[in-house]
């Protein structure tokens, strides 16, 4: 049983058919949102950025929401392979206090802890994301409107409430309670161009700086109701920042603007557009935005055989709140098993067969 399956849009598919697949073919490597489970990719993202990608010397965007975000940032640091491992074992280790009669961290403790392990990875060493010689960072963030202009318990229930009752009629309608405001790498003062098109919602893109990194990737991973919003980013507009999942869960994008093919290590094939879509399976089917994409996700009948049969996920903080060794244990088997699916894609890579390629 393979562990990894490799999915392409029509585009991609063809052009592997015609000539391969090679670093040099790359422009775009996205980062979804999706908590934990971003853990399982890592040894691709060290296969890649350690060793296949400096084959190549072309510009890439990197795209990041949520762990996302602070994956492909720490893709930008020198020594990429050692920082993913520091970024994989400091996620691991997560380890909330519970005062007696507490079942769950506040949102507080939560983002006072993210906010001081983002500080340990990164100060001193901003410049070195923003100022990578190849690699343009964009952060993705959600900013409130209206209601959720302001986090607050009232305001941030009822925006939410809103915002999902909106969504399950319009994806794009959502845009009156959220709306995509992405922070990217900046030249001269500018932020670099988008690799996507940004009609299909309503976007604000502004400049990532030294100032506002830290700020742009907390807010990038504050998930609802579990981290605080941040509030007032530097060189943003006022207001409530929170994870770049709600609006682009996976980052279903039309990257059909980028100049190359879009390589896209996801820990499942299907490429959900919001964090609201979830359970509204009828939009998470492929469509025209990923025609120039290749997915690479795991097999679902090999996550069966990791721990618990399933990829590891936020509820397992539930499940071993009082047990932090065996949560670590859980997930770092399910890690050290992820390592196939590295070994399977260098292989692979090493004679592109069209044959095993399934259609996105």
């Amino acid at each position: 049983m393979k562990a990894l399956q490799i999915h392409a849009g029509p585009q991609a598919l063809a052009h592997i058919k015609a000539k391969g697949l090679s670093p040099q073919d790359i422009s775009v490597i996205p980062g979804a949102a999706g908590g934990p489970k971003g853990l399982i990719l890592g040894p691709i993202d060290r296969y890649l950025f350690d060793q296949w990608l400096p084959r190549s010397n072309q510009p890439i965007d990197l795209v990041g929401a949520s762990i996302g975000a602070w994956r492909m940032a720490t893709a930008c640091l020198p020594d990429p392979r050692a920082e993913l491992l520091a970024l994989e074992e400091a996620y691991v280790h997560q380890d909330y206090k519970l005062a007696p009669g507490q079942n769950r961290p506040t949102a507080n403790q939560v983002s006072d802890d993210f906010s001081a392990n983002l500080h340990r990875f990164y100060d001193k060493r901003i410049h070195k994301v923003l100022q990578h010689p190849r690699y343009r960072l964009h952060v993705m963030t959600s900013r409130g409107r209206g209601i959720l202009h302001r986090d607050t318990p009232m305001r941030t229930a009822l925006g939410y409430a809103g915002a999902y009752l909106t969504n399950a009629v319009s994806r794009r309608a959502m845009g009156l309670w959220l709306e995509r405001v992405v922070f990217s790498s900046a030249f001269l003062g500018h932020p670099q161009p988008l690799p996507f098109h940004t009609k299909d919602y309503r976007t604000k893109h502004l400049a990532l700086s030294e100032e506002n990194f830290l700020q742009a990737v907390l807010a990038s991973c504050s998930i609802p109701f579990v981290l605080k919003a941040v509030h007032d980013i530097d060189g943003a507009p006022g207001g409530a920042y929170w994870d770049g999942g709600i609006t682009d869960y996976h980052l279903h994008l039309d990257y059909r603007a980028a100049k190359g093919l879009t390589l896209y290590p996801h820990f499942q094939k299907q490429v959900v557009p919001g964090w609201l879509d979830k359970k509204l399976t009828r939009r998470h089917v492929a469509t025209p935005f990923l025609d120039t994409t290749i997915v690479l996700a795991p097999n679902p009948e090999w996550v069966n055989t990791l721990p618990n049969g399933k990829l590891p996920d936020r509820s397992d903080f539930m499940t071993y709140k009082h047990d932090l060794k065996g949560r670590v244990k859980v997930w770092q088997t399910a890690i050290a098993e992820s390592g196939r699916l590295a070994d399977e894609l260098a292989q692979w890579l090493l004679r592109p067969e069209v044959s095993v390629v399934k259609a996105l």
